[in-house]
């Protein structure tokens, strides 16, 4: 039996090749509502094609991968591609295809500067971590930059993927792209220091005249929230807690232009030996600590726990045991103390 053999009319294959001979060039994708038809999907593909080829070539004629300017172009690249395929509908696959083409042009032709000085918020991106943004600008202006530029590019075109995530669909979208920032930062700046570069402190600038308010504020999270029954190592770490010091953070950021200190103090119900309670609330608060510490804080964090001291709800004649548990959840808790600067 012979195959079957599905022919196009020469006027789709024609419009075909002159969408992808347009896309090549201009690095214009097709308006999202036209990307339902095969034309419009095979142009965009040679767009992106053409791109990586592009990038390539500059590699042949010696352009190092792991360059400041090439590695961003190809991220942004990556970042739009991976968004296309994902069926994104915003501006967001343009924009970043844009940034790259951008970049690419000014190493083909040697202008100055590089766009890739910049990275801007495309789509309008929420500008998310602003301690990362902080932290990638210290390492770029640091002694061992070199060995760490294409993590450092990476991670902020990261940023800002993550910030069109989270504008669309929420933090849960964007919270794996913040990972992805966060793990190169760590690769950045141990990069940076094999080559020579030493560790960076990051500080809020104070405005001349002006002198700086500390500010002392009291938050708490409530240990049920955070972790799994009569548990308290990371592991523990309930998903919906993991959420909340997230947020807690994203908040402590839009509202502090420096954070001095954190200290995170933990406490348990009145259940339960002493001995058993003390040791319990303080393996709880340090393990907040390193959870907070893993998201890339870089500011000084203090833990320790009460066990059952300074109890809020007493409880007293509460029974049968289940409502007496539930009565005492607001005395299961860490409290954290910031101390820093407002914005």
């Amino acid at each position: 039996m012979k195959p079957t053999i599905i022919s196009r009319p020469r006027s789709v294959l024609f419009a075909v090749m002159a969408l992808a001979v347009q896309g090549a060039f201009a690095q214009t994708l097709a308006a999202p509502a036209q990307r339902i038809s095969d034309q419009a999907i095979v142009a965009d593909q040679a767009g992106y094609r053409a791109l990586q080829q592009r990038v390539k070539a500059l590699n042949d004629k010696g352009v190092p991968v792991n360059n400041y300017y090439l590695s961003k172009a190809q991220c942004w690249l990556d970042v739009s591609l991976h968004e296309y395929t994902r069926n994104d509908r915003s501006a967001f696959p343009q924009q970043a295809l844009e940034q790259g083409a951008a970049i690419v042009g000014a190493l083909e032709s040697g202008a100055t500067p590089n766009p890739g000085e910049q990275t801007p918020l495309v789509n309008d991106a929420a500008k998310l971590r602003e301690d990362l943004w902080a932290r990638f600008g210290a390492v770029k202006g640091g002694a061992g930059f070199a060995c760490a530029a294409q993590k450092v590019a990476c991670g902020e075109v990261e940023l800002v993927h993550a910030g069109n995530e989270f504008n669309q669909q929420g933090w849960r979208h964007a919270n794996p792209y913040i990972q992805i920032a966060e793990d190169q930062l760590q690769a950045a700046q141990a990069s940076a220091a094999a080559c020579g570069g030493a560790p960076v402190k990051v500080a809020a600038t104070p405005v001349p005249g002006t002198a700086p308010v500390v500010s002392v504020e009291k938050l708490t999270l409530a240990a049920d929230a955070l972790f799994r029954f009569d548990r308290s190592g990371l592991a523990d770490l309930l998903p919906a807690g993991r959420a909340r010091i997230d947020s807690m953070l994203i908040k402590l950021d839009g509202v502090y232009a420096q954070i001095s200190g954190i200290k995170l103090t933990g406490y348990t119900d009145r259940l339960g030996t002493e001995a058993y309670n003390q040791p319990l609330s303080e393996k709880r608060a340090a393990t907040v600590r390193e959870y907070i510490l893993s998201k890339g804080f870089a500011g000084e964090i203090a833990s320790a726990g009460k066990g059952e001291a300074d109890q809020v709800e007493a409880c007293t004649g509460v029974a049968p045991r289940a409502a007496l548990i539930g009565c005492l959840q607001p005395n299961r808790r860490v409290e954290v103390e910031v101390t820093g600067i407002k914005r």
